[in-house]
């Protein structure tokens, strides 16, 4: 795994231009991904000699201890908006643990997994370890989730795809799932919050790699006392947002990964549009007709219940909306089938506690917005799915617990 992470490292920018053809990323972001993937690697490979189980303290006259053995064959079916980090997230764990896997990257980005598979020969990794099987969804994917050989299955995706991941393993031979789902996640920004800050991280969050993120910051809940002024602060600071070739260093916002997707996130900004909200900026395709490139969209004026605020659109499309009180705000935050991130923006230690502990979802970052690490634990809560990727818990999760027990006779202590 030492020596997968090395090769990793040695291949960064054939691997982040392999990313940017596929997927649009921007290349310069994309290698530094690529080195945080390889430490990923690193770690996992540090913790897989260090799987243990307990000695247990029996209530009769037994010795008995548990083991955690590999759950066997693991799926993994990984999502195109960030192939590289998705596809070493779960294959990392899943190798220390001992499994054997199977990977079915995103048909549209399948090439930085089949050139990671190469370099994991590379490095030494037995063959029929890292398997990566290229294909589509409803045939790739399906036989993964209905394979009767299969133990496990971890998911990233759309939580209607999850679905039906759940009914393939409850109908083939009960396999363990982790799933990662949907978002729709809010920011929240109260009055005392520095807001030059609040508004880089509002941006940042809703249109780092182009709104492609389950994670986006795409329900922005501002104070009333303070709304204004940060709207403006927003507009000024999008002044400076360059959409563009994702390879020219200076762009920050490169090409939607598609059409489909391109065409609907098009389509919710008519749908905003058509229900009501304000079109503060954006709202129109760039380009000249070549490349799937939108403008950094905002609406204002936004209803809980306008379907721009309440889908998962995976696209540039923030939609912003006030608030009066804290209670209003946990309120307003926890409406919405998903639960997989928040943002809290405050220098009050009480309320970021309150807010913190309040919000139904798997990560909450306060005064900061996608800090993610190695060691940190994500993934959803309600219909953004369950089971952790990143740090222990993920190692955990391809593991099984098997409980030994023997006599123990004639013992001066149990």
């Amino acid at each position: 795994m030492m020596k997968f992470a090395d090769l990793i490292d040695e291949h960064a920018e054939e691997l982040a231009a392999l990313d940017t053809i596929d997927a649009g990323k921007l290349f310069g972001e994309g290698k530094a991904g690529i080195s945080q993937s390889a430490n990923m690697l690193r770690y996992y490979a540090g913790a897989a000699d260090k799987i243990h189980g307990e000695v247990l303290k029996m209530s009769r006259e037994f010795h008995a201890y548990t083991l955690r053995e590999p759950i066997g064959v693991v799926g993994h079916i990984i999502p195109w908006n960030f192939p590289t980090s998705m596809f070493l997230g779960k294959v990392s764990p899943a190798l220390a643990a001992g499994c054997t896997m199977v990977v079915k990257p995103a048909e549209q980005t399948p090439l930085s997994a089949l050139y990671y598979a190469h370099l994991s020969k590379l490095a030494g990794i037995p063959d029929g370890v890292l398997n990566v099987v290229t294909g589509f969804g409803p045939t790739a994917g399906a036989a993964i989730s209905s394979h009767m050989d299969i133990d496990a299955v971890s998911f990233t995706g759309s939580t209607e795809v999850g679905r039906e991941v759940i009914q393939a393993a409850a109908k083939s031979n009960l396999k363990t799932l982790s799933l990662e789902l949907g978002g729709k996640s809010p920011l929240i920004i109260f009055d005392d919050a520095d807001l030059d800050k609040a508004a880089e991280l509002a941006l940042l969050g809703i249109l780092y790699n182009k709104g492609e993120v389950c994670v986006a910051s795409s329900r922005v809940f501002v104070q009333e006392g303070i709304y204004d002024e940060f709207v403006k602060k927003l507009l000024e600071k999008k002044k400076s947002w360059t959409v563009g070739d994702p390879f020219d260093p200076k762009v920050r916002q490169g090409p939607q990964i598609d059409k489909k997707q391109f065409d609907k996130i098009l389509s919710y900004i008519e749908h905003g549009k058509r229900e009501g909200a304000t079109l503060l900026t954006g709202g129109k395709p760039l380009g000249h007709n070549k490349g799937y490139y939108i403008e950094p969209t905002f609406f204002t004026d936004v209803k809980e219940d306008m379907l721009i605020a309440k889908d998962e659109i995976f696209g540039p499309v923030m939609s912003l909306m006030k608030f009066k009180t804290i209670d209003e705000a946990i309120k307003k935050a926890n409406n919405t089938t998903y639960g997989l991130a928040a943002g809290v923006m405050t220098k009050d230690l009480n309320v970021a506690n309150t807010v913190s502990r309040s919000i139904r979802a798997g990560i909450i970052w306060i005064n900061c917005y996608f800090a993610f690490d190695r060691d940190l634990p994500f993934g959803g809560y309600k219909m953004s799915g369950f089971g952790r990727d990143f740090g222990l818990d993920a190692l955990y999760k391809y593991l099984q617990v098997k409980s030994v027990v023997t006599p123990i006779f004639n013992s001066p202590w149990l």
